[in-house]
């Protein structure tokens, strides 16, 4: 099946949250901007629910097959259905959903593992709601490895928007178990991925990439913390032995400003917010989470399920737009069917 063919297949993530109202809302923009076309793997029901809380006037279409979903787009927002147990109320996060949540990944990586997809887009889940359900895994980047047959650490998180590309080398990992989560190994393994699919997917033949250090002032020749000394730095060695163009470590508190983004085609960071605070801060509305090391595409919004603005028509469908889009250019820069 032909690129154009295949829709990419977009999962329902917390259906209390604000993922119905940017589905909805993404595809209501598809009027005024481009959207590629896109299957919502999820329950019609809650998002017509959604739609008449928003006040929005879109026809909803079950499908059988994802296949159907391109020509159906322009007249109909598709679904392939899985449905939502439980009464689900917008900005009260339920357990009971839960099951469905995870059901609705794992179908979207289904299709496009199949070829009936092109990529996986994801909505924002709740985490403490899917791990006091039983959900075994930190987050979407670490589930996504596992329905791939990888392990956690063939997964990379990077963080896409015009102004900056980052990615953290731990991801959803308590601050202070950060230092012991930090290894040679682990680091040169991300500059590793990261290199190879800034090359496949955004056209960057050989990346630069710059690495922020653990401590204030990288260590400040190890006054500050060892961890650049022992770990970081040997690690950068490595990695440049193998062939890619990496400096640092560098101070994180003046490698994110702009005349230092000129330097740079990826800031690699040592933990979550160290990563995630300066792309956040500098483009909110348009930044997205990519999936690295992956066979297929994988983005989402970077933003949570923001429980308090779900139905009530403040949620921006930006991110999620953004999203859909930057999945439909990487496959397509890849070239080749997961």
């Amino acid at each position: 099946m032909d690129n154009a063919e295949r829709p990419l297949a977009l999962t329902i993530g917390d259906p209390a949250g604000i993922g119905p109202d940017i589905t909805l809302l993404a595809f209501q923009a598809r009027q005024s901007t481009p959207v590629p076309p896109f299957v919502l793997i999820g329950d019609p029901r809650v998002l017509a629910r959604r739609a008449r809380a928003l006040g929005l006037d879109l026809k909803i279409e079950t499908v059988g097959e994802a296949s159907e979903a391109p020509s159906l787009f322009a007249k109909a927002l598709p679904v392939l259905p899985i449905s939502v147990a439980g009464d689900v109320v917008a900005g009260h996060p339920d357990s009971a959903a839960a099951a469905a949540v995870q059901r609705s990944i794992e179908r979207a990586v289904e299709l496009v593992r199949a070829g009936t997809a092109s990529a996986v887009v994801t909505n924002p889940i709740s985490k403490a709601t899917l791990i006091h359900a039983g959900f075994g895994f930190p987050g979407h980047t670490e589930f996504l490895a596992k329905l791939a047959g990888l392990n956690a650490s063939d997964a990379v998180m990077m963080l896409v928007a015009p102004e900056l590309k980052v990615v953290p080398v731990t991801i959803h990992v308590p601050l202070r178990e950060v230092m012991g989560a930090l290894n040679e190994g682990r680091i040169v393994k991300t500059l590793l991925i990261t290199a190879h699919d800034l090359a496949r997917y955004f056209g960057v033949a050989r990346p630069r990439i710059a690495v922020a250090g653990l401590n204030p002032h990288a260590g400040e020749d190890g006054t500050m913390g060892r961890e650049e000394i022992e770990v970081i730095v040997p690690a950068i060695a490595a990695a440049r032995r193998q062939g890619i163009d990496v400096t640092g470590p560098y101070s994180a508190d003046t490698l994110f400003h702009a005349e230092a983004r000129k330097t740079y085609d990826v800031a690699v960071a040592m933990y979550h917010d160290q990563a995630l605070i300066p792309i956040k801060t500098l483009a909110f509305d348009l930044g997205v989470n990519v999936t690295l090391g992956l066979p297929f595409v994988r983005t989402s919004p970077d933003h949570g399920t923001a429980f308090a603005l779900a139905g009530t028509g403040q949620a921006s469908p930006r991110s999620l737009i953004e999203a859909l889009r930057l999945a439909d250019t990487m496959q397509a820069r890849a070239g080749a069917k997961p």
